[in-house]
């Protein structure tokens, strides 16, 4: 797969091109040059360290959208096993943007569901850019009441720029779909883990989003519109992109502060993309720890669903006004 880089990893690039010539310089001519080297790696790791550590909202969505991060099938595959597919909503068709099924992590059989996007073009058109349609919702919502029904755990992996707004799609019921799902996650009496693996954009993600726990990854994103919608909106000129990234609060961090999210999971240096494996096992201890948390709620999970989504957002209070001598 071909290696995709982002403006502000460029340093990066750079200085590991040169360690690497460097060691091939080294190799053919036979001349020591390991002391240069190892300084040159010492200050790789300084600058990596330097430049991840500081990387500001718009630099996080872009790592978010990154052609080579996990998607839910990647996961499926590190994290579990004896995974078994199921396809259409008995109603229109099937949705290739959305994965749904049953597997067994660490030998507890749970329901999966997800949005998933293509490693390259074809597979991107195939799979929609991970823009799901009204019957990827509907049949998100079959296989929940399916895994309601045998008392088994959903996990729900959240990672698309947003619902699917073609003219199709809003024929079919794209807004009615998304809404019904948001109503009945809330009345599931089974476990829900919601994890924001990438980007999670509008009611696109809030289709699958409602879980006891919602979850996130370092450099994932969350938010009610894309960067670039809400620049076009706002200021007439989608090149205000970084701006809007900032003020839209969607990074992990800010969205832990405010409350909207529970656990921010640690993606390895630089994001996913760079060690599925390593990305895959924290996930999954986070993802462990979570729903045996929540599965100790067992009849309260109406509940404390309700309580949760309650609680978000912030509102204050105030006395009216007393009205000016002489006005009623």
């Amino acid at each position: 797969m071909a290696h995709h880089t982002w403006e502000f990893e460029k340093p990066i690039i750079e200085l590991k091109n040169k360690i690497e010539e460097l060691k091939r310089f080294s190799q053919f001519k036979k001349v020591n040059l390991s002391s240069d080297i190892t300084n040159l790696e010492e200050k790789l790791k300084k600058l990596k360290t330097e430049i991840y550590s500081h990387l500001n909202p718009w630099q996080k969505v872009q790592i978010a959208r990154h052609p080579n991060r996990p998607a839910t099938l990647d996961y499926i595959n590190l994290l579990m096993k004896d995974f078994i597919l199921l396809c259409g909503d008995r109603l229109f068709g099937e949705d290739r943007a959305m994965i749904c099924g049953f597997a067994k992590i660490e030998g507890k059989k749970v329901a999966v569901i997800g949005h998933q996007k293509g490693k390259d073009t074809k597979e991107n058109i195939e799979r929609n850019f991970g823009c799901a349609h009204p019957e990827g919702y509907r049949k998100a919502m079959r296989v929940m009441k399916l895994a309601e029904r045998f008392n088994m755990p959903i996990i729900c992996f959240i990672d698309t720029p947003g619902a699917y707004p073609g003219i199709g799609a809003e024929e079919r019921g794209q807004a009615q779909a998304i809404a019904e799902n948001i109503r009945d996650m809330f009345s599931l009496k089974t476990p829900v883990i919601a994890i924001v693996i990438g980007e999670g954009g509008s009611g696109g993600a809030l289709g699958i989003g409602v879980g006891d726990k919602v979850l996130m990854l370092e450099y994932a994103y969350y938010s009610v519109i894309s960067p670039e919608g809400c620049a076009a909106i706002l200021w007439k000129d989608s090149a205000k992109k970084e701006e809007a990234a900032k003020v839209l609060k969607l990074t992990a961090p800010d969205l832990l502060g405010l409350g909207i999210i529970d656990q921010i999971i640690p993606e390895p240096e630089g994001g996913a993309h760079n060690n599925h494996e390593e990305a895959a096992n924290n996930l999954k201890l986070a993802l462990l720890n979570n729903l045996e948390e929540v599965s100790a709620l067992s009849g309260e999970f109406m509940r404390n669903r309700y309580d949760k989504f309650r609680k978000l957002g912030v509102f204050n209070e105030t006395s009216p006004k007393s009205s000016p001598k002489g006005v009623d």
